[in-house]
C-alpha cells in the first residue's frame, strides 16, 4: 500500500503528465460539466439530508464551474472514503482520507465536520458520525500517540520495518501530533450540542479523555522526555525526529510538546503553537462535557486547569515582535526564547486558529499575524499565476495547498477577499472537479493527490457556510 509521501510523488507526476491534457481540454472551454461522484450503487453512504442540501445550494450558485465543483466536493467523504456498521450494537464508522487506506484522527474528523449542521435531519447520518466518534475511541485507546490506524486491529504497518517506536497492530502510523487528540475532542463536542445525545460518550470515552489529558501532561515534559520517541529510516528529514527521538530540547513552561506537525512534517522546535491554541479550546470543550454528562467536576476541574496553565504560557511565549508587522504569533517555539515564524496550510495552523474557536478574528495579534503569513516573511507562502496561497514543506517549495486557501476565506471579514479565494479554488482544480492536496502556483495541472477527502470536505462547508452566511456575495460569484 502507498504512503502518503509516495502519493506525493506519484501524484505530482500524474498531475503533469495524463492530466495536462484535460487541463489544456479544459482551457479551451470544451469542458463539460459532468458529475464526477461514483454511481449511487458505488457510494460507500448516501444522506438524504446531504442531497437535499446540495441541490438547494447549488440552485444559488449562477456560476456553473462552482456549482459543479460543490456537488463533486461536498459529499465526497460520504461517496468514497466511510465504511459503516454495527460492531456490538454500537455504530461505527471507518473513515479513511482518500488515496491512502488508513484512518487519521484529525482528518476523519475533519471529514465528517460539515455533516454535523446536517444531522438533525438525517438519522442514518448522525449514527454515522456517532460512530466515527466510536471508532476514534477505539484508536486513542489503543495508542494515544498514534496519529493513523487501521480498521483492522490486526494489521501490521508497513512502517514497522523503519521507524524505531512503539508500532501496535493496528496502527498506521505512530507520529505524535496533538491536533490528533484534540480534533476527537472538537468532533464530539459538537455532535453534542447540536443533538443533545450522550449516548457515544460512555465510559470508554471517558477513559480516552482521561488518556488525552495525561499525554498532553507527559509532553508538557515538566519531569523528563516522556514515554515517546520516534526515528525513522528514510531520507526525509521532515520524516524523522532528532536526537534519539525526542526532538530539540524545550525548557518546561507550560506548553505541550508536538513531535510533528498536523502536515505530519516534524516540528524544529516542539512547542507547535497552533496547536498548544487547539488543546486549549478541546480542554475546556472536554470540561464542559466531563460536568454536564458524567458530573466529575475534579476531573473536569483537572481539564480547565491544564488548559488554563497552557493559555498562560501561550501568552507568555507565543508572542513575538517581529520588526515590520508588529506583535505576532510564532509557529513554533522553544521556551528558551527561540521561535520559527511561519505558517503551514494544515489545520490547526496559526491562520486557522479563529475557525477553532481558539482566537478572536478581532484580536490585533491574530490580525497583524495573518498579514505576515500573506506576505513574503512567511518562507511558504506562494505567490503565482494561478493563484497565491500557503504550503509547508510536505509537498515542497512553489506548491499551494487547497486547504490554505479554503481556511483564508472562512476566517476572512473582508467580501472581497472571500471572493478572490473562491476564484482561485474555482480555477486550480486542473479539470478534475475536486480540490488536491497541493499544486503547482503557477499551473495547476501540477498538482499532488487526487483524491484528498478532507480538502473536498473542507471546500464544501466553505460554500455551504458562504449560502447561510454571505449568500448575496455567493451569488456574485459567476
Amino acid at each position: 500500500m502507498k504512503t502518503r509521501r509516495d502519493f506525493i510523488q506519484s501524484a505530482g507526476i500524474v498531475g503533469t503528465g495524463v492530466l495536462l491534457n484535460s487541463h489544456k481540454l479544459f482551457a479551451n472551454k470544451r469542458f463539460e460539466f459532468t458529475s464526477k461522484r461514483p454511481p449511487v450503487a458505488e457510494r460507500k453512504f448516501t444522506s438524504t439530508a446531504v442531497e437535499e442540501a446540495i441541490q438547494r445550494i447549488k440552485k444559488d450558485i449562477p456560476g456553473q464551474e462552482l456549482g459543479w465543483l460543490f456537488e463533486n466536493c461536498f459529499p465526497n467523504t460520504l461517496d468514497t472514503t466511510v465504511d459503516f456498521e454495527m460492531i456490538d450494537g454500537k455504530p461505527d464508522t471507518y473513515v479513511i482520507t482518500g488515496d491512502i487506506d488508513a484512518m487519521w484522527l484529525r482528518d476523519s474528523s475533519a471529514q465528517v465536520w460539515p455533516y454535523l449542521a446536517l444531522m438533525k435531519n438525517d438519522e442514518k447520518l448522525q449514527q454515522l458520525i456517532a460512530g466515527v466518534i466510536n471508532r476514534q475511541t477505539k484508536c486513542i485507546l489503543k495508542d494515544p500517540y498514534a496519529n493513523a490506524f487501521y480498521k483492522d486491529e490486526n494489521k501490521v504497518s508497513e512502517w514497522k520495518e523503519t521507524d524505531i517506536t512503539d508500532m501496535k497492530p493496528g496502527i498506521h502510523e505512530r507520529k505524535w501530533e496533538i491536533d490528533s487528540l484534540c480534533y476527537p475532542i472538537r468532533l464530539s463536542y459538537q455532535y453534542w450540542k447540536i443533538t443533545g445525545d450522550d449516548v457515544p460518550f460512555d465510559t470508554e470515552w471517558i477513559k480516552a479523555v482521561e488518556l488525552i489529558v495525561k499525554t498532553f501532561k507527559e509532553q508538557q515534559r515538566k519531569t523528563g522526555e516522556g514515554p515517546y520517541s520516534f526515528q525513522r529510516k528514510t531520507a526525509w528529514a521532515t520524516d524523522g525526529v532528532p536526537l534519539s527521538g525526542y526532538g530539540y530540547p524545550v525548557k518546561p513552561v507550560g506548553l505541550i510538546c508536538s513531535m510533528f506537525r498536523p502536515s505530519d512534517d516534524a516540528t524544529i522546535f516542539p512547542f507547535l503553537v497552533p496547536a498548544n491554541f487547539f488543546a486549549v479550546a478541546s480542554l475546556k470543550q472536554a470540561a464542559e462535557m466531563i460536568s454536564k454528562i458524567s458530573g466529575d467536576n475534579k476531573f473536569a476541574n483537572e481539564c480547565t486547569q491544564l488548559a488554563n496553565e497552557v493559555s498562560n504560557a501561550l501568552k507568555q511565549y507565543a508572542v513575538v515582535q517581529h520588526a515590520q508587522m508588529g506583535k505576532v504569533y510564532a509557529y513554533e517555539v522553544n521556551g528558551f526564547g527561540s521561535y520559527n515564524l511561519m505558517d503551514d496550510a494544515n489545520v490547526p495552523s496559526l491562520l486557522s486558529l479563529p475557525y477553532l474557536g481558539a482566537v478572536s478574528t478581532a484580536d490585533p495579534v491574530y490580525q497583524s499575524t495573518r498579514k505576515l503569513l500573506h506576505s513574503s516573511y512567511n518562507p511558504f507562502f506562494f505567490k503565482g499565476t494561478a493563484a497565491e496561497g500557503i504550503g509547508g514543506p510536505h509537498a515542497g517549495m512553489n506548491m499551494i495547498w487547497p486547504l490554505s486557501i479554503t481556511m483564508r476565506a472562512l476566517t476572512s471579514v473582508n467580501d472581497a477577499e472571500i471572493k478572490q479565494c473562491v476564484q482561485w479554488l474555482t480555477k486550480t482544480h486542473a479539470g478534475t472537479g475536486f480540490m488536491h492536496e497541493s499544486f503547482h502556483k503557477d499551473d495547476p495541472s501540477k498538482f499532488t493527490r487526487k483524491w484528498f477527502a478532507w480538502s473536498n470536505t473542507l471546500f464544501g462547508e466553505l460554500i455551504m457556510h458562504l449560502h447561510d452566511k454571505k449568500n448575496g456575495l455567493l451569488k456574485g460569484i459567476a
